[in-house]
């Protein structure tokens, strides 16, 4: 049975950056992983998707040009750095996976192993 666990939270200011981690444990996890967010109030929502190689990476709107995510196979992790915090990206950031697929996927209905999730609050 695969684990994801994240780490990497916290408090920062707008305008810092923070590098969140998501490590399965358990196995080798050969799939296509993302990372999902969801703000007090709101639904959860995609944020990022890296396929199973690292290739392909696929972002939304609002995060696009300042989130990147990366994939190590050493260390059978992926990452989410993110740069220029915005307020609006306070959220609990959830790790996600798709045993059953390579490919990207911007769709949560798709994945089927999820972190516990870890909170990034971003502070004027």
């Amino acid at each position: 049975q695969v684990r994801l666990v994240e780490s990497g939270g916290g408090l920062v200011q707008v305008g810092d950056s923070l590098r969140l981690s998501c490590t399965a444990s358990g196995q080798i996890f050969a799939g296509a992983m993302g990372w999902f967010r969801q703000a007090p109030g709101k639904e959860r929502e995609f944020v990022s998707s890296i396929n199973w190689t690292g290739a392909e990476t696929e972002y939304s709107e609002s995060v696009k040009g300042r989130f990147t995510i990366t994939r190590n196979f050493d260390d059978n992790a992926i990452y989410l750095q993110m740069n220029n915090l915005e307020l609006e990206d306070t959220a609990v950031y959830y790790c996600a996976g798709r045993k059953a697929s390579y490919f990207t996927s911007s769709s949560q209905g798709e994945y089927d192993t999820w972190g516990q999730g870890i909170q990034v609050t971003v502070s004027s």
